[in-house]
């Protein structure tokens, strides 16, 4: 027995020395042994929460969206300014537009000034041709009338030929033909409706190619020399007077031949310019000779302007024959 005790007791000192020596536990064993030690009602309670957290990390509800406010829409433009006024405007070379209005009050003064003139008149636009004048009511190119409806306030109107210039009235045309102005439009403007005739004579082009276009005009095609062989066949026509101004044309000055022997050689001739302006519908001469005119009333002739005194009478004359204007420009030329 005393054997047996004696092993027992060694026994206990071996294991008290063991946990003496044994190393300190890290904070994750600790952790552990510490979970294995809590109450199961403890370990419970930190699992359900640990699947909640889970559970809002897996899942996202977006915040309910505010509803975005109501959208406004625009209001329609007022039908009325109350304000008496006209407006013209531009559609393309040949159509214009306009729209107005006239207060009732306008209106009322009218009747009262007019009575029974106004209640026999007729609402109309009248629109004035002032193409390249200060237009001030009276001074007019042409105009013509169009009747409008008394409720219409825009219209469309056709003004014909393209590159003018135009103003419009709205007026009323009373029984007796007199035309009262309610209110008067701006002036615009119409695009031309072909090539424009305008010519500046300041712009300039290289001289090889005035020599090529003009040796086309000669029948030298796109592609003839501006060379010695364009020089010969310039001179060539030259001393043989084929060369003439287009329009009207007077007899040219004489030139005289240079020798065949030398080569050196000059020639100068000089052309007139004839231009001007006139109501469109007239006929217009010149030298007795008639010219077209231009939409607008517009002419320009060139004549070959030789040595001496040229008189150049010019004569408008009317659609209706009854009124007739004659200019005569004299011009002196003498070269030396």
């Amino acid at each position: 027995m005393a054997i047996l005790r004696g092993i027992k007791q060694k026994l206990k000192d071996l294991k008290g020395r063991n946990k003496k020596n044994k190393p300190a536990k890290s904070p994750l064993l600790r952790k552990r042994i510490e979970a294995k030690e809590q109450p199961k009602e403890e370990k419970t309670r930190i699992h359900g929460q640990q699947e909640t957290a889970v559970e809002k990390t897996k899942f996202y509800t977006p915040e309910p969206v505010k509803p975005a406010p109501a959208r406004v829409m625009p209001q329609e433009l007022p039908g009325e300014y109350g304000s008496d006024k006209i407006v013209l405007q531009v559609r393309d070379p040949r159509w214009l537009h306009t729209y107005w209005e006239v207060t009732p009050k306008t209106y009322e003064g009218l009747k009262e000034k007019y009575r029974e003139a106004f209640y026999g008149s007729r609402r109309v636009l009248r629109v004035y041709d002032v193409s390249n004048i200060i237009f001030n009511g009276n001074n007019a190119h042409s105009f013509f009338d169009i009747q409008v409806n008394e409720g219409a306030n825009s219209w469309y109107i056709q003004a014909g030929d393209g590159g003018r210039s135009w103003c419009v009235d709205l007026g009323l045309l009373l029984p007796d033909g007199t035309f009262v102005t309610i209110v008067r439009s701006n002036t615009v403007s119409t695009p031309s409706d072909g090539p424009s005739h305008i010519t500046d004579e300041e712009w300039m082009i290289p001289e090889e190619i005035f020599a090529r276009l003009y040796g086309m005009g000669f029948g030298l095609g796109k592609s003839s020399p501006v060379g010695k062989a364009w020089q010969e066949r310039v001179k060539r026509e030259l001393f043989s007077g084929v060369l003439s101004s287009p329009g009207i044309s007077s007899p040219s000055s004489p030139v005289k031949k240079i020798p065949g022997e030398k080569k050196f050689w000059m020639v100068v001739n000089t052309e007139l310019i004839v231009y001007g302006a006139t109501e469109p519908d007239a006929s217009v001469f010149i030298q007795d000779r008639q010219v077209n005119l231009r939409p607008d009333g517009t002419f320009t002739m060139r004549f070959a302007l030789p040595d001496g005194k040229q008189v150049i009478p010019v004569k408008a004359v009317s659609s209706d024959l009854q009124e007739e204007r004659t200019i005569i420009p004299v011009v002196n030329k003498e070269t030396r």
